[in-house]
């Protein structure tokens, strides 16, 4: 099947671009990867290009059929409605707000340009309207970034505010939910349900820790593993990738092997964070999600990042780097941190630095950059661990 880009990254093409490939005979779309048109395998929709959280890139080749189910499934879990698009459409959760749009029959509203609150509740009050004298439900998805951005707005501008209590439910997938920025939203009025995904799966198909009908998931060695009709066909010209990350069982069961350490209980998925994000400090592996989850746990700090540092005296550490401290005691931000810290994950996980910057650098998906992060964080580093 012929594999051409959309006309540009604007949302508006890219949708013109799905609704060929999705509904109609294709092409499939390219997305986030080369602009050379290219072949992809038969009954591909999208080819989502993405380095993902290894810095890596990787093309996932999605099928019409799995991006397809995975729509449906959500609308058996959240109800149909209208859907607002306000993260790139370029990236798989842009993807499937598009496709659940054209599957429900709407044109899905469109934030363009770079995110602010304002224009977001424009457009969200935007969509009101009625089908047979009720109210079309509306939907939308966020990452944390975005959605801390508008409670921070809604804090002193009503209309974002009543935007965010307008969504029938609220999607927050791309990484971890921080529990004060959850509480927050609640607060507002806000109903949020957090996704657990990738392009690999065709975007979220766990909701708060329950999988969307179709959806298989164990646990294998400590590693989150998920099955079902919504996993991508692979990676694009890489087989030997495609069935180490997919293995298939002697009954033909698919599954995708997601690198994400958890465990499931009474059915409800648990996510601790990557297998890989961890570091050896003096001889202790300690996982810098679950430093990550702790720091977050503080009021102020629901937005920093941990990153890993070298340490000469313990081999590795980690630095926390937060925004927004301007005014603040950075030494008495420390001693909260490594405190926090100590209590949740134990002394050998205190991060040893906290670098106050003016904004955290993001990708274009939203999400941290950390690479970018981890070269800032690398210099000026301190042994101590008292």
């Amino acid at each position: 099947m012929r594999l051409e880009p959309p006309a540009s990254g604007d949302p508006r093409d890219v949708l013109r671009a799905l609704r060929a490939a999705v509904l109609g005979a294709g092409p499939a779309v390219a997305l986030g990867g080369d602009a050379a048109p290219r072949e992809a395998p038969a009954g591909t929709a999208a080819v989502v290009t993405t380095s993902g959280s290894t810095g890596v890139p990787k093309s996932v080749v999605i099928s019409r059929n799995a991006l397809i189910s995975s729509a449906y499934a959500t609308a058996a879990r959240l109800g149909e409605g209208a859907w607002l698009l306000a993260v790139p459409a370029t990236y798989v959760a842009g993807v499937q707000v598009i496709v659940r749009a054209l599957l429900a029959d709407r044109e899905p509203a469109v934030v363009a340009g770079p995110f602010r609150p304002e224009p977001f509740a424009a457009a969200a009050l935007g969509m009101a309207s009625h089908l047979d004298g009720a109210r079309v439900p509306t939907y939308t998805s966020l990452v944390p970034a975005q959605l801390q951005r508008l409670l921070d707005a809604a804090e002193h501008d009503d209309t974002v505010a009543q935007a965010l209590r307008s969504f029938e439910a609220i999607l927050i997938g791309g990484q971890a939910l921080a529990p004060a920025v959850r509480e927050r939203a609640a607060e507002v009025g806000a109903r949020i349900v957090r996704t657990y995904g990738s392009s690999e799966t065709s975007g979220g198909c766990v909701y708060d820790g329950v999988p969307l009908d179709g959806v298989g998931m164990r646990i294998v060695a400590g590693e989150v593993q998920l099955s079902g009709p919504t996993l991508a066909d692979g990676y694009l010209d890489d087989p030997a990738r495609t069935s180490s990350v997919f293995p298939v069982e002697a009954d033909g069961t698919r599954w995708y092997r997601t690198g994400d350490g958890g465990e499931i209980v009474d059915g409800v998925l648990q996510v601790t964070g990557r297998l890989d994000n961890v570091i050896v400090s003096g001889g202790v592996n300690v996982s810098l999600d679950r430093v990550e989850a702790a720091v977050r746990g503080i009021r102020g700090l629901e937005s920093a990042v941990v990153v890993p540092i070298p340490d000469a005296t313990w081999g590795q550490g980690s630095a926390v780097v937060v925004a927004g401290l301007s005014g603040v005691d950075e030494s008495e931000v420390f001693d909260r941190v490594r405190r926090a810290v100590g209590e949740a994950v134990g002394a050998p996980a205190r991060p040893a630095r906290v670098i106050a910057v003016d904004e955290l650098p993001t990708l274009t998906s939203g999400k941290p950059d950390r690479a970018a992060l981890r070269r800032l964080a690398e210099t000026g580093t301190t042994g101590a661990r008292d």
